[in-house]
C-alpha cells in the first residue's frame, strides 16, 4: 500500500513538474510573440516619425526663406514709406485691389490663418497660391502704411508650405498631415518673430482652447528652432528689449500685476470685438464687397490724416520702445487699436501680433510708472498680456517671455499670461479656434464648439434675455 501511494505520489510530482513546464514555456512564447509585434510595430513608428521628421526639414527650410524674404520685404517697404509719406493716399487703392483679388483669385484664401486651422484640424487642403497672396497683399499694406504686423502673414505661409508638401510627398495618415501643419505653423513664429521656443508651442497651442496638441511637439520644436535658424543665418534682423528692474515677489506687488492682467486682458477682448465689429459693420451695411473695401479704406486714411496719425501706420515699432523707455500716453494705445481694427476689419492683409505688442507695451509702459514699477517691466507684461489673450496662448506667452526676457521676471509672467487669457473668456482674433477645455465653469456649453460658434450664441442668449419677457 505505502508503496503504490510512493508511486502514485511519484506521478503526481511529475505532473506538476510537466504543468509548470508547460505554463513557463507558454509564457516565453507569449513574451517573445509580445516582443516581436512590438518591434514590428516600434519600428514602423520609427519610419513613420523619420519620414515626418525629413518632411519637418523640408518645411521649416522652406519657411526660412521665406521668413527672411517676407521681413526683408517689410523693412525695405517700411523704409520707402518712412521717406514719402504721401504714400498713405494708396490706402484705397490697394484696399480695392486687395479685396479683388482675393475675391475673385483667392478661392478660401480670404479666411487667412482661420483656414489653417481649418486645415491643420480637418485635413482641408490649401492652394499654393494663399502664400503668394498673402506676401504680396500684406507687403503692399505696409507699404501705404495699413496697422497690420507680421504673424498672420507668416502663418498663412508656413501652412501653405506644409498643406502643400504634405500632398506632394503624398501624405494619406491624418495624423502626421496635423503633425506637418504644426509644424509649419511654429517655423513661421519662430523664424517671423525670432523666438524659437514659443514658436514650438504656438503651434501645439494655436488650434485649440484649453489643450496643447503634445503628439507634434517634437516636430513642432525642430521646426520652429529650424524656422529660426535658417532665418538667422540668411541676416534677418531682430529686435530685442530689456526689462531694467523686476520688483520683488511681495503681496502688493502681485495684487497690482493681477490687476493690470485683467486690465490688458479687457483690452485684448476690446481688440477682437473692435476687428470683428468693423468687419460685420462692412459686410452687412454695404453688400458690394468692391464698395466695402473702398469705404473702409477711405475710413482709415480719414483718420489717419484727421488726427495726424501717420505715426501709428504700419508697424509702429516706435511703440514697443517708447513703452520701455515710459515715453508713452494712453492716447497711443487707443490709436493703435482703433488704425489696426480699421485695418484689418477693411479686409487688408497682415497679423495681429505686432500691432497687439505695440498696444500692449504702450499701455504698460503709460501705467508703469503711474502705479510705481518700472516702465519697462510693464510694457513687457503689456505685450504678454494682450497677446495671450487675444490668441489665446497662455503657455505659448510664458514661452515667449522666456525667449524675449530671460527668466528673471518668470512668476509675473505666468500671473499674466494666465489671469489675461480667463479675462478674455471665449473670444480672439481666430474665430475657428476649437474650444476643448472652457475658461470657467458658466463656459461649459461653449466645449466642442468653434470660438465663432460660442461667439454667436453668446449674442443669441443676450438678445433673447433683453426680449419682452425675456424671450426672444
Amino acid at each position: 500500500m505505502a508503496a503504490t501511494q510512493d508511486i502514485e505520489s511519484d506521478h503526481s510530482d511529475d505532473r506538476h513538474g510537466e504543468g509548470v513546464l508547460a505554463a513557463l514555456s507558454y509564457e516565453l512564447q507569449s513574451a517573445e510573440r509580445t516582443l516581436a509585434a512590438d518591434t514590428r510595430r516600434n519600428a514602423g513608428n520609427m519610419r513613420a516619425s523619420l519620414t515626418t521628421l525629413a518632411l519637418t526639414l523640408v518645411i521649416s527650410v522652406a519657411m526660412g526663406f521665406a521668413a527672411w524674404a517676407f521681413l526683408t520685404s517689410l523693412e525695405i517697404v517700411t523704409g520707402v514709406r518712412g521717406r514719402h509719406g504721401w504714400l498713405l493716399l494708396l490706402l484705397p487703392a490697394v484696399g480695392v485691389g486687395t479685396a479683388w483679388v482675393y475675391r475673385n483669385h483667392g478661392l478660401r484664401s480670404a479666411r487667412g490663418n482661420n483656414l489653417v486651422i481649418d486645415s491643420a484640424l480637418g485635413g482641408t487642403p490649401i492652394h499654393a497660391r494663399m502664400a503668394f497672396l498673402t506676401f504680396a497683399c500684406s507687403v503692399a499694406t505696409h507699404l501705404v502704411g495699413g496697422s497690420a504686423g507680421r504673424e498672420g502673414t507668416a502663418v498663412q505661409i508656413g501652412g501653405t508650405i506644409a498643406s502643400n508638401v504634405a500632398e506632394r510627398f503624398g501624405v494619406k495618415s491624418a495624423r502626421t498631415r496635423q503633425d506637418l501643419m504644426l509644424a509649419g505653423v511654429s517655423a513661421a513664429f519662430g523664424g517671423v518673430f525670432g523666438t524659437p521656443l514659443a514658436g514650438a508651442f504656438f503651434g501645439m497651442e494655436v488650434c485649440t482652447v484649453g489643450k496643447l496638441n503634445y503628439s507634434a511637439g517634437i516636430y513642432c520644436l525642430i521646426a520652429s528652432f529650424t524656422g529660426y535658424a535658417v532665418a538667422d543665418a540668411l541676416g534677418v534682423a531682430r529686435e530685442s528689449f530689456r526689462i531694467a528692474s523686476v520688483p520683488p515677489m511681495d503681496a502688493a506687488s502681485v495684487a497690482l500685476v493681477v490687476a493690470c492682467a485683467c486690465v490688458f486682458g479687457i483690452v485684448a477682448r476690446l481688440f477682437s470685438l473692435a476687428i470683428r465689429g468693423v468687419k460685420r459693420l462692412y459686410g452687412t451695411r454695404i453688400k458690394n464687397y468692391l464698395v466695402a473695401a473702398l469705404v473702409g479704406s477711405l475710413a482709415l486714411c480719414a483718420v489717419c490724416f484727421a488726427f495726424s496719425w501717420q505715426r501709428y501706420a504700419g508697424l509702429s515699432s516706435w511703440l514697443v520702445e517708447a513703452g520701455f523707455e515710459g515715453r508713452t500716453s494712453p492716447l497711443d494705445p487707443v490709436a493703435k487699436l482703433v488704425c489696426t481694427a480699421l485695418t484689418l476689419g477693411a479686409g487688408f492683409q497682415g497679423g495681429e501680433v505686432t500691432p497687439l505688442f505695440a498696444i500692449g507695451a504702450s499701455l504698460g509702459g503709460w501705467i508703469g510708472p503711474v502705479i510705481g514699477f518700472d516702465p519697462s517691466f510693464m510694457a513687457a507684461l503689456g505685450m504678454l498680456g494682450m497677446f495671450g489673450a487675444a490668441l489665446n496662448v497662455p503657455i505659448t506667452t510664458i514661452m515667449l517671455a522666456i525667449d524675449m526676457f530671460g527668466g528673471a521676471g518668470a512668476p509675473y509672467f505666468v500671473i499674466v499670461a494666465f489671469v489675461s487669457y480667463l479675462v478674455e473668456g471665449h473670444r480672439g482674433v481666430y474665430p475657428a479656434q476649437r474650444i476643448v477645455t472652457p475658461k470657467r465653469r458658466s463656459l461649459a456649453p461653449d466645449t466642442g464648439d468653434t470660438l465663432e460658434a460660442a461667439i454667436a450664441r453668446h449674442h443669441q442668449a443676450a438678445d433673447a434675455d433683453e426680449a419682452p419677457g425675456g424671450q426672444a
